[in-house]
């Protein structure tokens, strides 16, 4: 009987792997998406669930009490019925083409929606909410979801999933799930650039260090909650935000920006390390700032045409609500910015590509 099994798990690959001869790459970089469904299935990748900021939620903001919300045109104009979900993009962000290439669905769905189906909770959902970041207080200020509240959401996600296929199974899907957390660029623009208590607490190599440690504390909670495999996505290059520059009155990236957030990048990939010797985890680091960073300089290597300022209204000061109803740009497709802070649908498919490969290198090799 088990020689029949693992015969049949091996005709379930070979199969995959025919089926997927036929389909196109997804995503720039050279990701093989073949490669990595079947590495996926080799490697018993259950699901994706994801914690952070807007830059991975996908609506939850829909369903609290916040200003800080993207559900309403020009957001979501590219997205698949070319209506606003919640993501604050013109279309998918970096976790939906992450889930595609994995082989389990086109669009991970908020943790929140009220019509949270079975199989999404079987192939992975988003706890993130747009305005969060590492720091409690962050969230806090702008009535958002922490992440002790995303982890709180998480607890209640895998009652539900034993609710559907029993404690053992659960436990199973939780432990060879991929957890992707991405968030930070709130703690700088929204919080200790903006608002006078964290400041007054600490310098800024100090509050950098703060994040991390809170960083550090949220990877061992989430280890303890049977997650063992994780992707950090680092920040960007601040300083390169169409809003900083405007802000600022500069017609180039800020250096000042972007250098601190460089050292927060280094100080964080210091604590993962720690945690992969201390924790036993599988963990990959995305470096969204050299991504950020090469597709800003090297704009035409990627086929963009525009990469100073965002699609939405005019492109310099525009995000969130200010950019409710504005005019856009005729193809996004060619810009690196959304809005003035968050991406473009084709950037984050260029991120995702960048994650994938840091998926398939350092947790499925």
């Amino acid at each position: 009987m088990a020689q029949n099994m693992a015969r049949r798990r091996v005709v379930l690959v070979q199969i995959l792997a025919l089926a997927l001869a036929a389909v196109m790459p997804l995503l720039s970089g050279g990701v093989d998406i073949q490669q990595v469904r079947v590495l996926a299935a080799k490697f018993n990748v259950t699901c994706v669930v994801v914690f952070g900021d807007s830059s991975v939620d996908p609506g939850n903001n829909n369903y609290i009490a916040t200003p800080f919300k993207g559900n309403f045109l020009p957001y979501g104009k590219d997205f698949f019925r070319g209506h606003p979900t919640g993501r604050f993009s013109n279309g998918r962000l970096a976790t939906d083409f992450i889930a595609e290439a994995l082989g389990y669905t086109n669009e991970i769905r908020p943790f929140l929606n009220k019509r949270l189906r079975p199989v999404d909770i079987l192939h992975g959902v988003s706890f993130a909410s747009a305005a969060s970041g590492y720091d409690e207080l962050t969230a806090n200020l702008s009535h958002v979801l922490p992440v002790s509240k995303q982890l709180e959401y998480f607890r209640e996600y895998k009652m539900r999933l034993r609710q559907l296929v029993g404690a053992r199974k659960a436990e199973n899907i939780i432990k060879n799930a991929v957890a992707v957390m991405s968030m930070g660029t709130n703690d700088f623009l929204q919080n200790y650039y903006l608002e006078p208590i964290r400041p007054k607490q600490y310098t800024l190599e100090e509050y950098q260090n703060y994040l991390a440690s809170c960083m550090s504390d949220d990877v061992k909670t989430m280890h303890s909650l049977g997650i063992t495999r994780l992707v950090v996505v680092g920040v960007p290059p601040l300083g390169c935000m169409p809003l900083v520059k405007t802000l600022m009155n500069q017609e180039t990236c800020v250096e000042k920006y972007n250098n601190f957030s460089s050292s927060f990048n280094s100080k964080l990939q210091f604590k993962l390390e720690v945690a992969r010797t201390t924790l036993g985890m599988k963990i990959g680091y995305v470096d969204a700032y050299g991504i950020f960073e090469d597709a800003v300089n090297n704009s035409k290597k990627y086929g963009f045409i525009e990469a100073s300022k965002g699609c939405c209204g005019t492109g310099t000061i525009e995000y969130g609500d200010t950019c409710r109803g504005m005019s856009t740009c005729a193809d996004a497709s060619k810009y690196v910015f959304w809005d003035a802070v968050h991406p473009t649908e084709r950037m984050y498919e260029i991120i995702a590509g960048q994650a994938i490969d840091s998926l398939r290198k350092q947790l499925m090799a």
